[in-house]
């Protein structure tokens, strides 16, 4: 059974940071596109940040510069580093893993940015 299992959302004040981890089990980790999207009430879901199996990463240009992703092989982990958070980063955010075509979902960790 492949489970995706978001951690790390919370509430954080504007300027604030916070470390998003996605564990993958029941999948080959290593040969998964990992990725990150979020929705916000009413909006729809958007793709965040992606890294390939070769560790190539690719954002959305709101978060270009302040968001960070990475992947831990070992630990068939997948983090999400955000820094400089704005209230518009107020979203629900899930992890994705994908094989040609094969996609996986987590549940989602809810992140809040707000004073």
């Amino acid at each position: 059974q492949v489970q995706l299992v978001e951690s790390g959302g919370g509430l954080v004040q504007p300027g604030g940071s916070l470390r998003l981890s996605c564990v993958a089990s029941g999948i080959i980790f290593s040969i998964h596109a990992m990725r990150w999207y979020r929705q916000a009430p009413g909006k729809e879901r958007e793709l965040v940040a992606g890294i390939t199996t070769g560790g190539t990463t690719n954002y959305v240009d709101s978060v270009k510069g302040r968001f960070t992703i990475s992947r831990d092989n070992v630990k068939n982990t997948v983090y999400l580093q955000m820094n400089s958070l704005k209230p518009e980063d107020t979203a629900l955010y899930y992890c994705n893993a994908e094989h040609y075509g094969q996609r996986y979902w987590g549940q989602g960790t809810q992140v809040t940015v707000s004073s």
